[in-house]
């Protein structure tokens, strides 16, 4: 276990600052043998919509209850969740300047059925980081690491709800910013849309002295 580089958990389309995460150390090892906590970003993410801030979550079974390993768990599709948040993301960026540039990548992954949610996290994370020209070694604990083992342990801050709760982040032009504000720490997505090419650089802006995890 490398103790040089971040422990992160699993997240569905991550939200900036877990990227800002992988920009600034350039690799990280995620967490896939902890037992699947409830009501985190693993399986959620959010974006900026016309309405404000609105939640994805994923829907996923657990084979073992409630003993059952984020490596194990799988994802759900008794309900079309997939079509109704690629038609939620259409809505909230079709507006954004770079939406064409990087849709269809996105649309063929949430349109192709996953068995397991790491799967389903990990091939979304890949086309991001392709998309946005940033190089990170990725890799998956092969035994859980208890809290405190690790002394980059962000696990829980970055995909908690009080992880999500930054204001620090410079603003940068969103589709609806005229009518809600600038939402910071939104999913990536909102950054990579928005911005385009521009991503990497805001995403570098972060990994400052001043905004560094």
């Amino acid at each position: 276990m490398r103790k040089d580089i971040p422990l992160l958990s699993t997240a569905y389309l991550p939200t900036i600052r877990y990227i800002a995460c992988l920009v600034q150390y350039g690799a990280a090892t995620i967490e896939k043998n902890e037992t699947f906590p409830k009501q985190t970003f693993r399986n959620r993410t959010q974006i900026a919509t016309g309405n404000g801030i609105l939640m994805l979550q994923v829907p996923v079974s657990r084979p073992s209850g409630n003993h059952t390993m984020t490596g194990e768990i799988t994802v759900s599709y008794h309900e079309p969740w997939n079509i109704r948040h690629w038609r939620a993301i259409v809505s909230a960026y079709n507006a954004a300047p770079y939406f064409l540039y990087y849709r269809d990548g996105i649309e063929e992954i949430l349109l192709k059925p996953h068995d397991k949610l790491v799967e389903l996290n990990d091939q979304l994370l890949k086309f991001l980081l392709k998309k946005m020209k940033i190089e990170c070694e990725l890799d998956y604990s092969t035994d859980y690491i208890p809290a405190g083992e690790h002394p980059l342990d962000y696990r829980g801050w970055l995909t908690s709800k009080k992880g999500q709760r930054d204001e620090s982040f410079p603003s940068y032009s969103q589709v609806f910013d005229a009518k809600n504000g600038f939402m910071p720490n939104m999913s990536v997505i909102d950054l990579l849309f928005n911005l385009g090419p521009e991503a990497k650089s805001y995403l570098q802006s972060l990994c400052t002295a001043e905004h560094s995890i």
